[in-house]
């Protein structure tokens, strides 16, 4: 009787590891989609370090120089200088 409880034990023990590594906490499915969550946010962070990038230029452009400001109001607000004429070349409607 001994000699025939001690395998049905060890089988039993590896059934439950065999379940946990499928279906229980940090199984491979698991894993794996929580991989992916991972690519997924590292794609978003890049994507939201070169907006960062991009805005801390602009900043720092309008702090050392005028030529930025100008740009801003000409394209933004649509302001023109004393004695100058504006002209739009946009797609017509």
């Amino acid at each position: 009787m001994a000699h025939r409880a001690v395998p049905a034990v060890l089988i039993a023990l590896l059934l439950v590891f065999h379940a946990q590594l499928w279906f229980g906490r940090g199984s491979v499915g698991e894993v794996a989609q929580m991989q992916r969550k991972l690519e997924a946010q590292k794609a978003a962070n890049l994507l939201a370090l070169q907006a960062n990038e991009r805005l801390a230029s602009e900043v720092r452009d309008l702090k050392e120089g005028l030529e930025m400001v100008e740009e801003k109001a000409r394209t933004e607000l649509g302001m023109v200088k004393p004695n100058e004429i504006f002209v739009n070349l946009g797609p017509q409607k």
